[in-house]
């Protein structure tokens, strides 16, 4: 009952979603999902869909992504689970304009992503932002348990969120490299689908890329269902998100 509800609600918001649009919906959002998920590049997906019969120039491919993504995270937010009270914090380089700019993510400790932020400093009020923006996301599920690397903003960005108000307690602050091991090579499921040469074009290119890769992520981890969740499962679910008729449901 409560999927039917939210598929009826997502089918709502998918409303004039891909209007004036050439190209079939559902083509559409595997192309954008082959990319958010993969390590291919655009051109590799226009030679993907050429073999289908589809003819789409690689900039359209980006035109999708960057549209679609965003909505993509937006309506998957609504299924995942809330993270277990004990997440872990770290920042990775990615280039942007030729230039090493800085990730903040956050997963919990089995792995779930909680949120990132994109940045052009590694620093004190990148930290604080990055905490801001995580916490605010849920109030009524501020962590417990804060796992860090040894760097010295994020001790008192710590101290700040309880300060504002968005931390109910202090939490209990890991600083050990064991603890972050798991964040560390999770940056690599992240990384992995971004563009190997010369990076992104731009910071809101980036964002709107990371969005859809997050989301992804979530899709591809699962929500808690019960059952098998197979690619299939997942497919049906991106087809829930845009209003779009589900194949294969035996």
């Amino acid at each position: 009952m409560i999927l039917n509800a939210l598929a009826l609600t997502l089918k709502r918001q998918a409303r004039g979603d891909f209007k004036g649009r050439h190209v079939q919906a559902t083509l559409i959002v595997q192309a954008v999902s082959w990319y958010l998920q993969y390590a291919l590049s655009y051109r590799d997906i226009e030679e993907m869909l050429l073999e289908r019969g589809l003819k789409v120039d690689h900039s359209t491919i980006n035109r999708w992504v960057l549209a679609y993504a965003p909505a993509l995270e937006r309506r998957l937010r609504m299924f995942r689970k809330p993270h277990c009270g004990s997440v872990r914090v770290d920042e990775t380089d990615i280039k942007i304009l030729g230039q090493w700019r800085y990730l903040y993510r956050a997963i919990d400790k089995h792995g779930e992503p909680v949120d990132f932020l994109l940045t052009a400093q590694r620093d004190l009020d990148a930290a604080k932002r990055f905490f801001r923006k995580m916490l605010q996301d849920q109030p009524l599920l501020a962590p417990d348990r804060i796992g860090t690397d040894g760097a010295g903003p994020y001790p008192p960005a710590i101290v700040e969120s309880r300060k504002e108000g968005l931390l109910p307690r202090t939490p209990i602050h890991h600083v050990t490299k064991h603890l972050q091991q798991g964040i560390e090579s999770d940056h690599f499921r992240v990384k992995r689908p971004m563009p190997r040469v010369g990076g992104f074009r731009s910071f809101t290119t980036a964002r709107r890329t990371i969005q859809g890769v997050k989301a992804m992520l979530w899709l591809r981890t699962g929500f808690g269902f019960s059952g098998a969740w197979t690619v299939r499962e997942q497919n049906q679910l991106l087809a829930h998100c845009f209003g779009l008729p589900v194949a294969n449901k035996a």
